[in-house]
């Protein structure tokens, strides 16, 4: 692969996020390690949503939510929840779950807005949840470039062999939703991006003039020195292009004697754009999960594109919040992949999110050693880990010299969980276009089980290094046996039952939307025992044709308050939380018993731990 004869030798500083690490020497070959990362802990916004809210992710149509959808007997709780902090909330807008999006006044601290969120909670029981509308930033730490080659792609040490994979998989049908800072068009992405949205509501974190549109374009996030926050950043940081690096790594073109070689070369990019100056809100992150992934959101077109695959190089710390879980859940129920940066801390990354929420495939960083990279959080939420690049070997990849505004195309080498995120996405897209019925669990699943065992010392990241021709390999595999066909049996209307012989799945929904458990002899057909999968339609049940063993009764066992140590035999699930909401993790003899480890299911209530009987 003959690279082009210029490489920006001065790179981009991570997401105006803010994040900021100091400014890099820009000699070729400095080894400088990545710095961690600095969140945004103030925001100037709240997601309340209430019990009686319609979803309208699921709908085939976007039904018409208006943005100030609330009674005046509703605004006035909230504006006497307001006068507690000194301060005045108006409706902004509604997510595509059916939250509300309230602007605040003035800018608070995360805890502040916490407590602000609590009060309208205890003023008003149709409150579902009411929490902060956090600022997530980019998960990048860029670097000096010193190699000329993707080390990151084919070496054996810290390397994910992706040259043994593409003789059986390029990516070809598969669509990859970059949902970062939108893209650069770039000549070694001609041809790889579809249509894409802008889902940046703000103008001022946008810095194209503008809110949302149908142009996903990067305008570049160059922020001036405290601009973002006290303090943040720290100094004058020039555009990152971050979106347009992490979707070369996943798709750039490849054999086509210029420039670098994507992952997933066949692939196409669907850009959702979400994070600007300063970074970008998660009910706007949340909304791109849902679209991306095939879901309707208010007032914004439906993708025609829709991805198999969703890239989050992005993060912030915390526990995972309601929106973006349920914005995650909607897009796995749709066949989605949502792959995730653990974050560039060098903590536990029980405290990132949304690498802390169920269902994502959270991503560590090795360095050229295939061992943790400096900066990369670690830990028990942490499913496998990719090159990030360290010590002065980064992740090549497409960019712009723009310091502010576009400029040329260029190419460098940044490093950061960020950059081990889109290799692990284009692994995804690999195995998905090899074997298009894989779901989302077995994709993770599968590349847990073919990941190679670390070179050197990783703790905390996971079950190794992803290995692309081992994970192709495998999702091949699982087409030589394909299951029988399915079939299912209407059984009852929505408020009766649903009988059978044996175990079987049961599903219970309308219009190609379903919640499904497996259930012996019969189950009541109602939202109590599925929950709503579609808000004010009217559902029923179907039973499966196929019979499957019936699960092992499973019983729980107190073993540690909140801030205790939950001790057991094995491998267990432990659940933490009260009042029959949890969080469940898998540990091996003991778990501290804290929202360091699980994230906080219940703010403001006293939690305790149970482990589960079955052993793994």
């Amino acid at each position: 692969m003959t690279q082009h004869s210029k490489i920006a030798t001065v790179l981009k500083f991570c997401m105006a996020a803010l994040a900021v690490s100091g400014p890099l020497a820009a000699s070729a070959g400095q080894q400088d390690a990545a710095k961690p990362t600095r969140y945004i802990t103030q925001t100037d916004r709240l997601i309340v949503r209430y019990k009686d809210a319609v979803d309208t992710s699921r709908l085939k149509v976007p039904a018409a939510v208006p943005a100030n959808a609330l009674s005046a007997a509703r605004q006035a709780v909230i504006d006497r929840a307001g006068q507690q902090f000194g301060m005045t909330l108006r409706a902004l807008r509604a997510t595509a779950t059916g939250a509300n999006v309230l602007q605040l006044s003035r800018t608070m601290s995360l805890a502040e807005a916490r407590q602000l969120a609590a009060e309208l909670k205890a003023r008003d029981a149709s409150v579902d949840y009411a929490e902060p509308d956090r600022i997530m930033t980019a998960m990048a730490v860029p670097n000096d470039p010193s190699y000329s080659q993707q080390w990151d792609l084919y070496e054996a040490t810290g390397g994910i062999n992706v040259t043994g994979a593409w003789d059986r998989s390029t990516g070809s049908g598969i669509n990859v939703a970059v949902i970062d800072t939108g893209y650069r068009p770039h000549a070694d992405l001609s041809g790889q991006i579809l249509q894409g949205y802008d889902f940046i509501a703000s103008t001022g974190i946008a810095n194209d003039g503008n809110g949302r549109d149908s142009d996903a374009s990067d305008p570049g996030d160059w922020t001036p020195a405290g601009s973002c926050a006290a303090g943040v950043p720290g100094q004058d940081q020039a555009s990152s292009w971050h979106g347009t690096h992490v979707a070369g790594t996943i798709a750039a073109r490849t054999n086509n004697g210029a420039g670098i070689a994507g992952i997933a070369y066949n692939a196409k990019i669907v850009p959702a754009r979400v994070l600007g100056r300063c970074g970008g809100y998660t009910s706007d992150i949340a909304d791109a999960i849902v679209w991306a992934s095939g879901g309707s959101v208010n007032g914004v077109p439906a993708n025609a594109n829709k991805a198999r695959v969703l890239n989050l190089s992005l993060g912030g710390s915390g526990s995972c919040d309601t929106t973006t879980q349920n914005a995650i859940n909607g897009a796995r129920s749709r066949g989605a992949v949502v792959v995730v940066a653990a974050g560039n801390s060098n903590v536990d990354a029980a405290n990132s999110s949304p690498a802390n929420c169920a269902g994502v495939i959270a991503v560590a960083a090795v360095g050229r050693s295939g061992g943790k990279a400096s900066y990369s959080n670690y830990g028990s939420v942490v499913d496998v880990a990719a090159p990030g690049g360290d010590n002065g070997a980064g992740i090549l990849s497409t960019l712009n010299s723009g310091t502010s505004t576009p400029a040329s195309d260029s190419y460098a080498y940044y490093m950061g969980t960020s950059m081990a995120t889109p290799h692990v996405a284009g692994v995804a897209a690999l195995m998905l276009a090899a074997n298009p019925n894989l779901t989302p669990d077995q994709v993770e699943a599968t590349l847990k089980s073919t990941a190679r065992a670390f070179p050197a010392a990783c703790n905390g990241c996971g079950a190794g290094i992803v290995d692309a021709q081992a994970a192709v390999n495998a999702a091949l595999a699982g087409t030589s046996s394909p299951a029988p066909a399915v079939t299912w049996t209407s059984c009852a209307p929505e408020g009766g039952t649903c009988s059978f012989s044996g175990t079987r799945e049961v599903r219970y929904g309308a219009n190609n939307s379903f919640v499904t458990k497996v259930v012996t002899g019969s189950t009541a057909c109602t939202n109590a025992v599925f929950g709503d999968p579609i808000p004010n339609v009217v559902k029923s049940c179907s039973y499966s044709s196929a019979t499957v063993e019936a699960p092992a009764p499973v019983t729980w066992t107190a073993c540690a308050n909140e801030g205790g140590t939950c001790s057991f035999s094995g491998t267990r699930e432990v659940r933490y939380g009260a009042n029959n909401s949890f969080v469940s993790r898998v540990f091996t003899g003991s778990a501290a018993c804290t929202n360091a480890t699980f994230g906080d299911p219940l703010p403001n209530v006293v939690k305790a731990c149970s482990y589960s009987s079955a052993t793994r």
